[in-house]
């Protein structure tokens, strides 16, 4: 495994300084989340943004993948809108298409995974009506993604339409494709109460793509720093590395901006110290 920071818990930085502050703390890897501050998609000058950052990636010994949790990237008056959940074919198709430009950046930056998720649906619907939609649109997205050679890491999200495992298996019956794999959020699970976490580890293990991991309590789907939540890490580290899992292990505390290189710092401190205690 490789230790990893999610950029959005950098957000008053330079990409270019977020990726050389990593690498001097020790990460290996980055989830690069595409937003205005850091790797807009949607920017002219996108192609040498991104050849510019594939040469830092190599420089810094930088695995990454790409996050697409941006809050107001598509719609700025209405966070994560819209999804390929929207009752609007074109916000679905709007949805898409950013998907889409994920996976170009994905390609060119020769990342592990794009990782993305449902949506919160924003009508009252059976969830067989809603799952069939998002499989629709994950379908599409597959076959892009497959066409450049770039892997999908599909996240259970608390409060969105699949939001625990079970309804992961769901649609994951329903898109059945090579490129359809899975990000785990160890902190989700255990918010959610899918415990042991190990136990879905070894479960998921063939699609297993990407992680996230922070802390947590129980019932309140909060990212807190470690050590102030309730999860243990020994058993998840163990489990992981028994697994033979290869991929980034990304720290997701996109509210602790204000004190990211302390609190990035530190959580590599502590995920390196429960790292060794498994042992």
């Amino acid at each position: 495994m490789r230790f990893g920071y999610n950029t959005n818990g950098f957000a008053h930085h330079r990409l270019e300084d977020v990726l050389a502050i990593l690498a001097e703390l020790g990460y290996q890897s980055v989830a690069i989340t595409l937003d205005y501050q850091h790797l807009n998609p949607f920017e002219p000058n996108l192609e040498s943004r991104l050849a510019e950052t594939r040469k830092l990636l190599d420089k810094l010994s930088l695995s990454c993948v790409i996050e697409t949790g941006a809050r107001f990237l598509l719609d700025s008056r209405n966070k994560h809108q819209p999804t390929l959940l929207s009752s609007n074919p074109a916000d679905r198709q709007r949805r898409l298409d950013f998907l889409c430009r994920a996976v170009d950046v994905g390609h060119v930056l020769q990342a592990d995974a794009v990782s993305f998720w449902s949506g919160a649906p924003r009508e009252t619907l059976p969830f067989a009506d809603h799952l069939h939609r998002l499989a629709s649109g994950c379908l599409q997205l597959c076959e892009y993604a497959a066409s450049k050679g770039v892997r999908l890491a599909f996240e259970p999200e608390p409060g969105m339409l699949i939001d625990t495992m079970d309804r992961f298996a769901a649609l994951s019956a329903r898109v059945d494709h090579p490129a359809f794999g899975l990000t785990i959020d160890i902190g989700h699970l255990h918010c959610q109460g899918e415990t042991p976490v190990a136990d879905h580890l070894r479960h998921w293990q063939g699609r297993l793509w990407n992680i996230h991991i922070e802390d947590m309590r129980r019932g309140i789907h909060e990212h807190v720093m470690f050590g102030e939540g309730e999860i243990d890490f020994r058993p998840v580290l163990r489990t992981l590395t028994e697994i033979g899992y290869a991929g980034g292990v990304h720290v997701e505390l996109s509210r602790h901006g204000h004190d990211a290189v302390n609190v990035a710092r530190a959580s590599l401190r502590y995920l390196e110290e429960m790292n060794d205690e498994r042992k």
